[in-house]
């Protein structure tokens, strides 16, 4: 069964007293027993729950694994995972740029208790493989990154990881299944933000951890039963209905922000786009290589003032100044002071995350209409920029 199909069909079949083709909502906290300790597999909903269970077998099937664990948040998730194998004294090798809300979970939850946070640049080798020589316990891969959608190459690491013991875990939320799958790649563990791209419609808050070994899944089940951070019924009802129509939606995004990238890298306000399908990206040929679509975010680093930047990301139309991503609506973002806002700012200057980057997440909206929003608050900021060049030239 293709992707396409799996979306659709994987753990939903019509509701056999009724036919209704969409499985319902069970919206409830408990279950009937039989006797004391006897049920029909489930208990107990945050123990167990038929819709939370059904969105799990949907996801592993996608992600081509067996063990799916649904949460709260992407940071329940993350959590989860950090909570299951990091102990005092015990290192977790990370790259330059990750979401904030792990950088902060790592730097401000797991380092004072005595975890090792270490930053390491994955696209070289030589220092990876010197970072895993220390017996690292987890190394963490975003790949693509956010915000500056850096590409790494995720069977190289997973050889370095596998070979000094450490588990290495993939956040696949910015490729979605549709477009990398990490585990063929060496991945122990994937983690995704299912708010995003997964569920597609900006009306929920979830997460998700995938693995393809029982032993190591293991651990992490339990600590979603065992601490309760998991999603409502409804929520995993939203989801399953969101997946459904995943593979058109991603491919969408990718075609729309492709479009955007090729023409924006051409305008003189913009320093630079990052954007793995673009062929100057120092990525684009392992993302060509270990992905089949180049995913659905692009970030920009403005010329001009930061204040002629916060403007631009604050006036558009048809982009929504607002964090997260991979709705159907377009968002934007100015990461340092939002997303990223959680890391400190001579940190995030270090690591190459400018106060003049903004990301974008284009929705489903007509490219057109997208790139038209766009480059009218480009055309300001270069007006506005030739004006100060022009006073500059006359004092």
């Amino acid at each position: 069964m293709r992707l396409a199909t799996q979306c659709i069909h994987v753990a939903q079949p019509a509701e056999p007293v009724t036919g209704a083709v969409v499985p319902p909502i069970f919206q409830t906290s408990t279950f009937e027993q039989e006797s004391p300790g006897v049920h029909r597999g489930f208990d107990y909903s945050r123990t167990n729950n038929p819709t939370r269970k059904r969105l799990e077998s949907v996801l592993a099937s996608l992600e081509g694994v067996d063990h799916a664990a649904v949460f709260a948040s992407g940071l329940a998730a993350e959590n989860a995972v950090l909570q299951a194998y990091l102990r005092p004294g015990d290192c977790i090798l990370i790259p330059p740029d990750v979401y904030g809300g792990t950088f902060r979970l790592l730097n401000r939850v797991f380092a004072p208790i005595g975890c090792l946070v270490e930053t390491i640049d994955f696209a070289d080798q030589a220092a990876l493989a010197r970072a895993s020589a220390k017996s690292p316990r987890i190394i963490w891969l975003e790949t693509p990154t956010n915000p500056r959608l850096l590409i790494y190459d995720v069977a190289a690491v997973s050889r370095i990881a596998h070979a000094h013991g450490a588990l290495l875990v993939v956040d696949n939320t910015f490729a979605t299944p549709v477009f990398q799958r990490p585990f063929s790649l060496g991945a122990d563990i994937v983690v995704h933000s299912v708010t995003k791209y997964l569920a597609g419609h900006s009306d929920l808050i979830q997460g998700a951890v995938l693995a393809r070994e029982g032993a190591v899944f293991e651990p992490i089940k339990f600590l979603q039963n065992a601490c309760g951070a998991v999603p409502a019924p409804f929520d995993c009802w939203l989801t399953l209905r969101g997946i459904k129509t995943l593979e058109l939606r991603v491919r969408r995004h990718a075609e729309n922000a492709l479009a955007i990238a090729e023409t924006l890298a051409r305008h003189p306000s913009v320093a630079r786009v990052y954007y793995p399908g673009l062929a100057q990206h120092p990525g684009h040929a392992v993302a060509a290589r270990q992905m089949t679509g180049f995913g659905g975010i692009v970030s920009l680093e403005l010329r001009g003032e930061v204040a002629q930047v916060r403007e631009f990301a604050s006036t558009r139309k048809y982009f929504a100044l607002a964090e997260s991503l991979g709705g159907v609506k377009s968002l934007i973002c100015h990461p340092a002071s939002m997303t990223h806002a959680s890391i400190p700012r001579d940190e995030r200057l270090r690591i190459g995350l400018p106060d003049t980057l903004v990301r974008l997440s284009p929705g489903l909206e007509d490219a057109e209409d997208l790139l038209e929003d766009l480059l009218t608050g480009l055309d300001t900021i270069e007006e506005q920029r030739t004006r100060e060049r022009e006073t500059t030239s006359c004092r």
